[in-house]
């Protein structure tokens, strides 16, 4: 059996790996991370014509017409170029709320554990709620994830609608997809520094601690990669549930281990490595968080236990 993506599998993920290095590199996310602007109507827009949010739409609806795999690569390759932004819920809410597929309304959603929301103030709506509801601004780790503390909820009887329950799955998924790209990204970061920083005349991915360093990353980057297109095809709950953690594992540790490899340069704010850092620990709260990935897959194994 051939597990490997389509040629026109291939050709989406290549055309969306274009479309982003040209519309947000390197020099868009550093101005958007000195701006502090992290949803560029513009680019949300283009990412609507481009068919981002519409990928699985039917054709008869104005969107692609294509399935999960596919979306999993187009996120993987967000996830690489760090594009910021309530990603997941506004893609998940095309179809349903007007505007999202085209990129003409931007969607958050309640993916947080307690009464946070990332992007509220850039949001015009909450996925599965009524309204926008009222919150306070806290200080997020992420300079491109905003977060709000809701302190009033947007529907009556019910401090926490809109949760997004039936959503769980799928934005588990797409997130453990942005999660993925950004672990592969840091491999590819990690070695070309490895292999252009020099000390005591030589590379220093000649030394056995780095290139063990780089060598774990890989193999949690790949690890992840299987999970996630497995997932992608199964639409399994406990294959997605065991994906999120492998992928929020493979980028959390991925740029930790990728800091190591740069040194003390890693730690500055002009190189990127933070970043991935910093957007991995919030994704890993978003969705799916380790806890509740592991109490479903115990469950799914006590569930198919022999009597």
């Amino acid at each position: 059996m051939d597990f490997q993506p389509s040629r026109e599998q291939r050709d989406l993920r290549a055309g969306v790996r274009d479309l982003l290095f040209g519309r947000y590199g390197r020099e868009a996310l550093r101005a958007s991370v000195e701006a502090g602007v992290a949803v560029d109507r513009r680019l949300w827009r283009k990412l609507g014509e481009a068919g981002f949010f519409s990928l699985r739409l039917p054709e008869a609806d104005g969107g692609v017409g294509l399935g999960l795999p596919e979306a999993v690569l187009v996120f993987e390759e967000a996830g690489r170029a760090l594009l910021p932004g309530p990603l997941v819920a506004t893609f998940l809410a095309a179809g349903v709320v007007p505007g999202a597929a085209a990129g003409t309304t931007v969607v958050t959603a309640y993916d947080l554990d307690g009464p946070l929301v990332a992007h509220l103030a850039e949001a015009d709506a909450v996925l599965g709620a009524p309204a926008l509801p009222e919150g306070e601004p806290v200080r997020s780790v992420d300079p491109l994830t905003p977060l709000h503390r809701v302190v009033r909820a947007g529907g009556p009887g019910d401090d926490r609608p809109g949760r997004a329950d039936p959503y769980r799955d799928e934005g588990a998924l797409l997130t453990a997809a942005l999660q993925l790209g950004s672990a592969l990204r840091t491999v590819e970061l990690a070695a070309e520094h490895a292999r252009g920083r020099e000390q005591f005349g030589q590379p220093i991915g000649a030394f056995q601690a780095v290139k063990h360093l780089c060598a774990g990353m890989l193999v949690r980057a790949e690890v992840a990669r299987a999970a996630v297109y497995a997932a992608a095809v199964t639409g399994d709950g406990a294959e997605i549930a065991a994906a999120k953690l492998l992928a929020d594992e493979a980028a959390v540790r991925g740029a930790r281990d990728c800091l190591q490899v740069y040194g003390g340069m890693g730690f500055t704010w002009e190189a990127d490595v933070h970043l991935h850092l910093k957007r991995a620990w919030v994704r890993a709260e978003q969705w799916r968080t380790a806890a509740q990935a592991e109490e479903l897959l115990a469950a799914d194994l006590l569930a198919s236990a022999p009597a």
